[in-house]
């Protein structure tokens, strides 16, 4: 046991028990000074580890008051668009784990009974997904309706308004004018929405039969059959200014201008490979793709030691977005992926 615990203060005690047939247990119950506590709570540095003032450096970034608010992989991205690499996504999660910072997410209400809508989108402008969120008023049961429109392969947002009321026919104009702004032609689109009275209602039906339009709808009570409303609507209630109440109806349109410019333009998602959805959405993501990937393999030739496996690669850009992706569709890219 003697050099079981002189090796250990050498290579550490799992190496040290490895190459002498000790088993951990006996060596651990024998460890009963504080010196040897501490040499065995001790662990040799990994080779490719970052240095301590390295990781004071990312989590007083990821602190920082810039940053602070926002998630590992919008502060990577923006960071690898800015020609600055500190270290990996998972790296910073890690990090944020020690320190206990590191949430999840709400689980997902799911309902079978009705048969789920199955589309695709392979581009800008081909499918659009839209919803209405409610926003508090001055007062209780005051309330304002959000309509917005979003293009679900780029995220971005092609349309919204702030009204007093839900009604068919504001939904109509924003569809229309969404539409004109687009350049949509006939047959190149299909807009899907809940099960809503402003969804299902006959002007915006017969406005989407004008417009060659395909239309479909949600199963009831499935939020996961419009999941990309869902979770911009989050990302919008989630944010730090999102105030409790809106004194009128002006103060929300100011704060949803606001925020929409910066979802469109500055937010990177982590859906579209980090990209903002106008950037996605104009076909520029390609160019800002190289230039990532041009940081990255500058910073694997200073620290080639940190990356062993391969070199380090942007996030994949998106080719097909599902909303319901089928299951032999799911096995084909199982497949494929192997």
């Amino acid at each position: 046991m003697e050099a079981a615990r002189g090796l250990a203060r050498r290579v550490g005690v799992l190496s040290a028990c490895a190459a002498l047939a000790v088993p951990r247990a006996s060596f651990y119950r024998q460890a009963a000074n504080p010196q040897l506590r501490l040499i065995c709570s001790s662990r040799p540095r990994h080779p490719r580890a970052l240095e301590p003032e390295e990781r004071e450096r990312v989590v007083g970034v990821v602190n920082s008051e810039r940053f602070v608010d926002l998630a590992p992989r919008e502060i990577y991205a923006t960071l690898l668009d800015e020609g600055t690499y500190l270290c990996s996504v998972s790296t910073m999660y890690r990090l944020l784990d020690a320190r206990g910072e590191v949430r999840e997410r709400r689980d997902q209400l799911r309902h079978p009974v009705y048969t789920k809508p199955e589309l695709l989108a392979t581009g800008p402008n081909q499918l659009w997904s839209w919803d209405i969120t409610k926003l508090k008023g001055p007062a209780k049961w005051v309330y304002f309706s959000l309509y917005v429109i979003l293009d679900v392969f780029s995220r971005y947002v092609v349309g919204w308004m702030v009204a007093h009321r839900e009604a068919a026919v504001l939904a109509e104009r924003l569809i229309k004018e969404s539409c004109r702004s687009q350049g949509i032609v006939p047959g190149q689109l299909t807009i899907h929405a809940d099960r809503g009275s402003s969804m299902k209602s006959k002007p915006v039906a017969q406005l989407l039969l004008d417009l060659q339009v395909v239309k479909t709808h949600s199963r009831p009570h499935v939020s996961n059959d419009n999941p990309y409303s869902e979770s911009q609507f989050k990302t919008l209630k989630y944010r730090p200014e999102f105030p409790e109440r809106f004194g009128c109806a002006e103060d929300a349109r100011l704060f949803c201008r606001n925020f929409f410019t910066w979802y469109n333009t500055e937010h990177h998602h982590s859906g579209i490979g980090l990209m903002t959805p106008e950037v996605v959405h104009y076909g520029k993501a390609q160019h800002a793709w190289e230039q990532r990937k041009h940081v990255l393999l500058a910073a694997a030739s200073a620290h080639p030691e940190r990356f062993v496996r391969k070199p380090p690669i942007p996030p994949a850009l998106p080719t097909a977005v599902w909303i319901n992706k089928p299951k032999d569709e799911r096995q084909t890219s199982d497949r494929e992926g192997h």
